[in-house]
């Protein structure tokens, strides 16, 4: 397949999940390591780390497992697209095959918050997504984990995530 070909993985979830996050479509560092923000610098993990336990020192399996033992779905808007390097900026919306949304919203009836994870991510659901859904989840649109958004601390970040989580019913630590 063309490396510009990008697909996406499937959702990692339990069907008592309560809240979805969901980023655009994996970046390179993650497609080749086969995990969801796999990128050294991006702060996804660092962040569930403090609040949920899935620190990135753990097993990436285990990371997971803290996140559905917290109730928190993980996923992409897109399944696939056309999309030269990690920038979600270079996704071709054109060709972008969205996640059946539906299907996921039916076997897990108790997500009523989406986390949208960065600016491009928040967008396409609801230009993609929200529209054809039977359901009206709340959404929340969160800075960017990825390293291209330096213009937000850690600190900040970690801020919102966690106001987020809470908003969604996820315990968070501290």
């Amino acid at each position: 397949m063309d490396a510009r070909h990008v697909s996406g993985f499937g959702p990692s979830s339990a069907p008592d999940a309560v809240a979805l996050v969901l980023g655009s479509l994996p970046g390179v560092a993650s497609l080749h390591a086969v995990q969801y923000y796999a990128h050294p610098r991006n702060a996804f993990w660092p962040i569930m780390g403090e609040l949920v336990g899935a620190a990135p020192s753990l097993p990436y399996a285990a990371r997971l497992q803290r996140l559905v033992d917290a109730r928190i779905a993980l996923w992409d808007v897109f399944a696939r697209a056309e999309r030269p390097g990690s920038l979600d900026s270079a996704i071709v919306d054109a060709t972008a095959q969205v996640n059946d949304f539906a299907a996921f919203f039916a076997a897990h009836p108790g997500v009523r918050t989406v986390l949208l994870n960065g600016g491009k991510a928040h967008a396409a659901f609801r230009r993609f997504v929200l529209p054809s859904l039977d359901v009206s989840p709340t959404l929340i649109a969160l800075p960017s984990t990825s390293p291209a958004n330096a213009s937000h601390r850690l600190e900040t970040k970690t801020a919102a995530w966690r106001k987020a989580l809470q908003a969604a019913g996820v315990a968070v630590r501290g």
